[in-house]
């Protein structure tokens, strides 16, 4: 392993509360041997605060037609990754994302169309499931790409802090999502475990990655291309999320501060109520 990957490997090692390791536990069961990983990250980690939220996982399989009884299930999952699903185990609620191994590998990777998956895993996150040792191995080696990828990703400039280029990096991701966090959040990230964004800096201090050329332009395709996935990806989540637009509203409304109600017909048009509501959403600042 490098430098960068034992890091990581320890980090995603560390004990998570027993509660989330049984929630991991009962999403791997319902996928039987085509689950390979399951991944606990979020804030929900950052705070350890479970009872009323909502954790977030990601759970890793081998293959979508392995993983899935339905054909469109699979299909949905490969067209436009991941699949996304509600979860309620011993009292706590979550949502989990399912990516087979090759797609979670691509898509911490600088390669990769959008951020979604890089953004959230260059921060803390812990193995709390896995299937074997070779799993393991695999998740390690792509969640290792992802701090490497934002790094590769996030102009360089003068850096008065080693802690300056992840804070440039988190904004730089924030602007490419649609995302009803406040704009100072991307800096409060790093400001909630410092000593992780130092430990990434002096890991990748041994072999800096390579840069890129015209990095205005890459973060154009990534801003166009993040927002127009999170309404595609919206509009999918009202197949496979019951009550995805009331999580929405509860997210926005924690978040931004906003006191938005759903409406009895927009429970029931799920993807027109939210398109109806998002221009509203954005004329207030709520999601940018």
């Amino acid at each position: 392993m490098t430098d960068l990957e034992t890091l990581i490997a320890a980090e995603l090692a560390e004990p998570a509360d027993p509660r989330v390791v049984a929630m991991a536990e009962a999403i791997a069961a319902r996928y039987g041997v085509a689950a390979r990983a399951v991944l606990f990250y979020g804030s929900c980690l950052r705070t350890a605060e479970l009872d009323g939220q909502m954790l977030d996982f990601y759970l890793i399989v081998s293959d979508y037609r392995a993983a899935y009884g339905q054909r469109w299930l699979a299909t949905a999952n490969r067209l436009v990754p991941p699949n996304v699903f509600p979860f309620g185990h011993d009292g706590l609620s979550a949502k989990y994302a399912v990516l087979n191994e090759a797609d979670f590998a691509a898509l911490c990777r600088p390669e990769a169309s959008n951020v979604s998956v890089w953004a959230r895993f260059a921060q803390p996150s812990r193995l709390v499931w896995t299937a074997d040792g070779a799993a393991r191995n695999a998740a390690i080696a792509a969640i290792a790409q992802a701090p490497v990828t934002l790094a590769t990703l996030t102009p360089a400039a003068a850096l008065d802090d080693p802690l300056d280029l992840w804070r440039r990096g988190f904004a730089l991701t924030y602007g490419a999502e649609l995302r009803a966090e406040r704009k100072d959040r991307s800096g409060s990230i790093v400001d909630f475990d410092p000593d992780h964004y130092r430990r990434l800096s002096a890991a990748l201090a041994a072999e800096p990655p390579a840069s890129l050329p015209d990095l205005d332009a890459r973060w154009r395709r990534l801003r166009r291309n993040g927002k127009l996935l999170t309404l595609v990806r919206l509009a999918k989540a009202s197949l496979t999320f019951a009550g995805g637009i009331d999580y929405l509203a509860w997210k926005i409304n924690r978040h931004a501060g906003t006191t938005i109600e759903v409406r009895p017909w927009q429970r029931r048009f799920p993807i027109l109520g939210a398109l109806i509501l998002l221009p509203r959403l954005l004329s207030r600042g709520a999601v940018r």
